[in-house]
């Protein structure tokens, strides 16, 4: 995931999504991820669309600076950056989530329909809460 923050508009770059459902979905991300993070959304990169701000460190001595949560309308799905190992910390919201795939740390949608939006609602909460230091499992 681009980490850095780019000046770019927000809403251009979703206006610009081609598939009316796809545009539509980023929207309500757009929403959900706002509410729940209290954050602005801020263009990281050409095609992340992220909240807040947090500073990581790995084990390796590698650091830096990642939106708290975020997504990317793709072509072929909706990315959902998430905390990492999400589906080991998180399995019985998992569970609930319905129709997705994954990547380390990425939640593949191809329609937010396909999904709980209660489970994934907590997924970006505990995301968000992670990212702040505030919960730990």
């Amino acid at each position: 995931m681009s980490t850095q923050s780019t000046n770019a508009a927000v809403e251009p770059f979703l206006d610009a999504v081609a598939d009316e459902r796809r545009r539509a979905d980023a929207y309500r991300l757009l929403a959900i991820m706002g509410e729940i993070s209290g954050e602005p959304a801020r263009m990281f990169g050409a095609s992340i669309v992220g909240f807040g701000n947090y500073h990581y460190r790995y084990e390796s001595g590698r650091e830096g600076d990642a939106p708290l949560v975020g997504f990317s309308p793709r072509k072929t799905s909706l990315v959902v950056y998430l905390v990492g190992g999400y589906e080991e910390r998180y399995p019985r919201t998992v569970a609930r989530l319905g129709t997705f795939k994954t990547g380390k740390g990425c939640l593949y949608l191809n329609r937010l329909a396909d999904v709980d939006e209660a489970a994934l609602r907590e997924l970006i909460e505990r995301t968000v809460r992670v990212h702040r230091g505030v919960d730990t499992a």
